[in-house]
């Protein structure tokens, strides 16, 4: 179930939150009526960005072993189908 609180809970009700969020399920926070945050456990962090950290690893270290280097132009570039 989605769950939404103000963000005043993420004081006022800490032990609550803890518990939604250690269950693997995000917490969603407004401000004003408005989304302000999301709190995830660290668990539930470090799954989603895994394979972000890998994949920037794999590519920082093929970056050391290449002398070329491309323009961010070149990149987006070649990510939108042209080419510069």
């Amino acid at each position: 179930m989605l769950q939404i609180r103000p963000v005043s809970d993420l004081r006022n009700k800490f032990p609550d939150i803890e518990k939604i969020v250690n269950t693997g399920e995000p917490v969603y926070l407004t401000k004003n009526g408005y989304g302000a945050m999301v709190v995830l456990s660290l668990e539930e962090y470090s799954r989603l960005t895994d394979g972000v950290e890998a994949a920037l690893d794999k590519v920082d270290r093929l970056a050391a072993e290449d002398a070329a280097r491309i323009s961010h132009e070149e990149v987006f570039g070649k990510m939108r189908g042209k080419t510069l």
